[in-house]
């Protein structure tokens, strides 16, 4: 029985009464019964102009998006940090007056937070999901905060869409699960009805989407930004950090075992790497360019779901980030550490990119939200290393005793001998000016138009091995899609992006193919950029890189030890494995195992060496943990060095001999790669 508020009374099972918000009507409105025209487009002055703080329907989604969890991240829950400093290498004063980038070899303190983005802070490290990847820069001229992720575009074009992007991948709202994972129906039914995510989802689907460590991993600030020279000289910029170690993911089935095995692969990884000294270190590289070259493009520079190939654009490499010191406390400093794209320093500006813009608004309110006062600047790993001071005073939770009588400014204590405080100055942070016309409408520039293009791109800058993985990937998560049109209007909009790519999910799916979607701006053809594909980039080297040594009773001390050296001389780390903690009887002495084999399964390493007596080999043959340890090596493209006496095992285990397989002086070469020709003989890829 619904009353006159809108409310209707129900009956729950035990009788008590419940009172249930009905909306009452199909027309969508805001929160006040304002009606909505148009729920996909900010308010903007001009089609490409910026976004108009008179948007109340974007403030209000938004505002009650960014309110929604406390005190938990609503996205980047799941985050791991450290600190360390970034090095200028290249100064850049011709194109920028930030003072971080003005002389080779200076110095200036980081905070580095990574993060999965779907699920919470309970959550595990391994899903398939797109990683933050966020920089705060302590500058001499303030904070820097450099909050972007490790894929370069965004699944949507306009913040306006953000709340809907999040809330379709998050648990489903009647059940809440699945935890982590995008392979559900709401998640591929927002994107099915938004062709403008097809970029982002195709790298989440890719194998960038299950990186192998947050050492290994590639940053990018997303959005087009500006360097303004002393002179008041602009230029455009992308900005990139690419890892010392080189950009490396895992395989799926690898990705889904370490969620057993680990929950904290990739925290426990970058921590230990700190602690024992191999601080993790990324190139910070900057793409460069203007307005004349931006008019050539047929895309639009200021449509965040839009990348610009390094063979149009080259990365200048200009600093280095080294992350040498772990937190002290966790809560203290990963958890309440705020990031705030509108933090930045003269010499750097914004772009008018409708996602950019509604992130400068939201994320001050929600760190409000989270850290629950507007002081939250004071928390130190917040607070700037440089002096600041201003007018503002009180709020919940000061820290800072102020003195005087002065909250307000301008102010003429000092004609009374009072100090006056604080004041602008002229060589402060100032916008850069800028012509703005246009009316006042939702509307999206017709140069955002074409969702296709870039997501063949990427799919034609790919190895077969990795068509493979995207193919197969998307196969998946569609196989967990109950919705039969879900699925359908999918493969339409994939016939668009690749006749290949739709073909082979159809045939993983064993469904026909739909009709294709009549695209709003037909697509281009823009060839392919090697850059963007990870095998073709591969770092062969063993640094950063962990192998284990499987021995047991009657193993050979001497071989141990020499491969041990050879693994270490070329920077990799070595784990010794055994069937039981304790001294064990080895052939040459006695040896102490570091971890117990049913404990660490061989996804938590890069490669693998058994070094077995031909009576081990026999044993472990029968023993389940080491045939899951030889197999899933295997399995996830490993290399495997052994000795003779290993071959009942890797018999037992299904293993043959390939170029990964190898004798145990050349593991330490084999190891410094995965071998993605055995993969078509392991497993059925789409």
């Amino acid at each position: 029985m619904a009353d006159k508020s809108g409310y209707s009374t129900e009956f729950g099972a035990g009788g008590e009464r419940q009172q249930i918000a009905k909306r009452g009507t199909d027309v969508m409105t805001t929160n006040f019964g304002v009606p909505i025209s148009d729920n996909e487009n900010s308010l903007k002055a001009g089609k490409r102009g910026p976004t108009l703080l008179e948007d109340f329907v974007l403030r209000e989604k938004i505002f009650h998006f960014d309110h929604e969890r406390i005190p938990e991240r609503i996205v980047h829950a799941r985050g791991s940090a450290a600190h360390g400093y970034f090095e200028c290498t290249d100064p850049i004063p011709e194109l920028s007056r930030a003072s971080l980038f003005a002389k080779k070899g200076k110095k200036t303190p980081v905070f580095a937070r990574f993060s999965t983005v779907a699920g919470g802070a309970g959550s595990v490290d391994t899903p398939r999901d797109v990683r933050g990847f966020a920089v705060k820069f302590y500058t001499d001229e303030g904070n820097w905060d450099l909050v972007g992720n490790d894929i370069p575009v965004f699944f949507i074009q306009d913040a306006i869409k953000f709340p809907d992007l999040i809330h379709s991948v998050k648990m489903e709202a009647d059940r809440a699960f699945p935890q982590a994972a995008s392979a559900h129906d709401t998640f591929w039914d927002f994107v099915s009805l938004m062709p403008e995510t097809l970029h982002t989802l195709i790298w989440a689907m890719s194998d960038r989407g299950i990186p192998r460590s947050l050492r290994m991993m590639e940053g990018f600030g997303v959005h087009t930004f500006k360097l303004v020279n002393a002179k008041g000289g602009e230029s455009f910029v992308k900005f990139h950090w690419r890892p010392k170690l080189g950009t490396q993911s895992l395989v799926w089935d690898e990705s889904a075992k370490l969620q057993g095995a680990d929950n904290d692969y990739h925290r426990r990884d970058l921590w230990e790497a700190i602690e024992r000294g191999d601080h993790p270190e990324w190139e910070f590289a900057v793409q460069v360019f203007d307005q004349m070259l931006a008019d050539t493009l047929p895309y639009d520079i200021l449509d965040a779901t839009k990348l610009i190939p390094e063979e149009i654009v080259p990365l200048r490499v200009i600093g280095r980030m080294v992350l040498d010191r772990n937190p002290d406390n966790f809560f203290a400093e990963t958890e309440q550490s705020a990031f705030l794209p509108s933090n930045i320093v003269p010499g750097i500006d914004f772009t008018d990119d409708p996602l950019l813009q509604g992130r400068l608004f939201s994320y001050l309110d929600t760190q409000k939200s989270r850290l629950g006062t507007t002081n939250f600047h004071q928390i130190p790993v917040n607070a700037p290393k440089c002096p600041f001071a201003n007018m503002q005073r009180d709020g919940m939770m000061q820290t800072h005793g102020f003195k005087g009588r002065a909250n307000y400014e301008p102010n003429s204590l000092d004609e009374a001998g009072e100090n006056p405080g604080p004041r602008p100055i002229s060589t402060g942070f100032a916008t850069l000016p800028e012509e703005v016309d246009g009316e006042k409408l939702r509307k999206r520039a017709e140069s955002f138009g074409d969702f296709y293009s870039q997501p063949r791109l990427y799919w034609n800058s790919m190895t077969a091995s990795e068509k493979a993985h995207i193919a197969s990937a998307i196969t998946f998560e569609l196989s967990k899609v109950s919705l039969a049109h879900i699925r359908q209007r999918v493969l339409s909009h994939l016939r668009v992006v690749h006749e290949d790519l739709a073909k082979r999910v159809a045939a993983g799916l064993g469904i026909d193919l739909p009709e294709a979607v009549t695209p709003f701006k037909a697509p281009v053809d823009l060839g392919q950029s090697n850059a963007l594909s990870i095998q073709k980039n591969w770092h062969v080297t063993l640094e950063g890189r962990h192998v284990a040594i499987l021995f047991a009773e009657g193993s050979a001390l001497a071989e141990i030890e020499h491969l041990k050296q050879s693994i270490t001389a070329a920077k990799g780390r070595v784990t010794l494995l055994a069937p039981k903690i304790g001294a064990i009887a080895v052939k040459g002495g006695t040896l102490t195992a570091d971890a117990q084999l049913a404990g660490s399964p061989s996804v938590l390493f890069d490669a693998v060496a058994l070094v077995l007596s031909e009576e081990a080999g026999k044993k472990l043959a029968h023993d389940s943990a080491a045939v899951g340890f030889v197999a899933d090596a295997y399995a996830h493209l490993k290399a495997i060095g052994t000795s003779p006496g290993a071959k009942p095992l890797l018999d037992r285990a299904g293993v043959e001999k390939d170029a990964g397989v190898t004798d145990l002086p050349h593991l330490p070469d084999a190891a410094k790669q995965r071998y993605w020709d055995r993969e078509a003989k392991l497993r059925d890829l789409a």
